[in-house]
This record gives C-alpha cells, structure tokens and sequence, in this order.
C-alpha cells in the first residue's frame, strides 16, 4: 500500500492539501510547489478538470510526481467519463503506481470552459467506491474477471455543513460501505458546529480530515458564504479580515486558530489554500502540527 494509507492506519495526524494540474504539459509551477511543500504534507489532492476546466489528466501528474517522491491522491469525477472509462482509468493508475484515490461528481460542465459539453454522471460516487473495491476483489462491475487486480486507498468527500444533513450522512453510511477509508470535509470555520457533526457520524472505521480554506479577503468570504453549499464563515472572522492591517497574516492566524481547535476532533486537514500554498508550513507551525 501507498505511504499515505500506512500513515492512516497509524493513527498519525495527517496533512493533506490541493494541486490543479495545469491546462497543458507545462508542470513546472506544479512540480516546485509540491517539492516545497513535501515535508509538511503527506499526500496531495490532484483535481479532477476543477471547476469543469479542461486540464491534463491528474494520473499522469500523480504518476509524474512519484519520480519526485510526492505521493498524491487523484481525484475522480463522476461528470466526464461513464462506468467502463473510470473503471479503465482506475486500472490505469494502479498499473502506473497511483493508488490513493478520492471520488466526488464533478462541477457541471455548463460551469466550465466547455459548456456545450455533454455531462456524464453514469454513477453515483457512493457507487464507484463499491466498483473499485470490486476491482481490489478481482472483478470489473458486470462480475468479468480481472488479469491482475490493483491495490488501492480510497477516499470521498463530505459536507459537514449540508442543508440536508440526514441525506449527507445516508450518503456517508452508502460510501463507507463501499470502502471508503477516508473522508475530506469541506471547509470549517467554526468548532461547536463541527462538534455537532462529529456527534452524528456513521460507526465504521475511517480517517476524518477536515477541511480548511484560509480567507483572502473579505469579497472571498462573502461569496463563500453565499455561492458555495456548507461554507458558513461566521460574521465574527469576516470582521477580523476587514479589520486586519495585514490579510496574509490574519488568515494564516485563523487558520491555525481553527486547526487547533477541531484537531482532537479528526484524524487531519485537508488545506486548500487556492494559490497561497506558500503559506501552509506557516500555518502548520503556527496550529502546532509538525
């Protein structure tokens, strides 16, 4: 198995963050801030064509990344490709050393760059967990057997602010049963509220990771708080943004804030930094992680 599940298995806090692979083959930018950042996270998120944005293949990159001794977890959408692609893209990634793997449905296409694009969404994520844990067994989904099979880590995604919170955790319950060993959250900005969800969460065994965002500005939080589903960034932090002389330096301040008060609640964080990686060690030292 891949360093990132014997890393779960130990119980260790983990640190995950996010990479968009580029439009194109140029991975430079890539490749420079993952080999900065190596030593403060355990395993990167490589997006899945963000945002619908067409962009080159994260198994590539991951597979890529490897020669550099990054482990990454690759992202897989439901959007682009139907059941028999994704079932031949998860092979694919095994047979190129990729194992950690995280599903979620995927941006509509209408939101993209390609908006007359033909959205897929042949499957379920809940059920391309239990396809691939299929394949581990040694059979594709129509039950043909399989010629070697892979050996893989896999994750979903969670949303512990959802207005639908009994649908979320039923889709929590279909995703550990189909394998899921981790789960990465959306962003939180609050500890009693994420407490709350920690109460109510399906038995099994799985690593929580919870989500952190750090806040650029004020413009940033508000459009969260309105167009993204389960960001609620309470009114008490978007006043300490407006009011800072310095924004890089209150955010990475309210981000460590946040990860030392929910990090007894997980298992780690998943950061999304969004352009300012650069900034992650620092708020890792500041949470006292590391």
């Amino acid at each position: 198995m891949s360093k990132f599940a014997d890393t779960l298995s130990s119980g260790k806090f983990v640190v995950t963050s996010e990479l968009n692979p580029p439009k194109g083959t140029d991975l430079t930018a890539l490749f420079d801030k993952a080999t900065a950042l190596k030593d403060y996270v355990d395993a990167f998120n490589l997006t899945d064509c963000h945002n619908a944005r067409m962009r080159i293949s994260p198994i590539a990159v991951a597979h890529l990344l490897l020669d550099q001794g990054v482990e990454s977890i690759v992202q897989m959408t439901t959007r682009d490709r139907n059941r028999i692609g994704l079932q031949a893209d998860m092979l694919a990634a095994s047979a190129l050393g990729v194992s950690n793997l995280v599903f979620m449905g995927g941006d509509p296409p209408k939101v993209g760059d390609h908006p007359d694009a033909k959205p897929v969404f042949d499957v379920f994520s809940s059920a391309l967990l239990s396809i691939a844990s299929g394949l581990q067994a040694g059979r594709d989904m129509s039950g043909n057997e399989l010629k070697g099979t892979p050996e893989f880590c896999l994750g979903a995604v969670v949303n512990p602010g959802s207005s639908k919170m009994d649908d979320e955790i039923e889709n929590m319950k279909r995703k550990i049963d189909g394998g899921a060993r981790f789960f990465q959250t959306q962003a939180i900005y609050e500890a009693n509220a994420f407490q709350k969800f920690i109460e109510i969460l399906p038995d099994g065994y799985f690593a929580l990771l919870a989500g952190v965002i750090p806040i650029k500005s004020v413009k940033m939080a508000r459009y969260m708080n309105e167009k993204v589903p389960g960001i609620d960034i309470p009114e008490s932090i978007i006043q300490e943004i407006a009011d800072a002389e310095d924004v890089s330096a209150k955010s990475v301040e309210i981000a460590a804030r946040t990860i030392k008060e929910i990090k007894a609640m997980c298992q780690g964080v998943h950061i999304m930094a969004i352009g300012w990686e650069s900034k992650i060690p620092q708020i890792l030292e500041a949470a006292d992680i590391r």
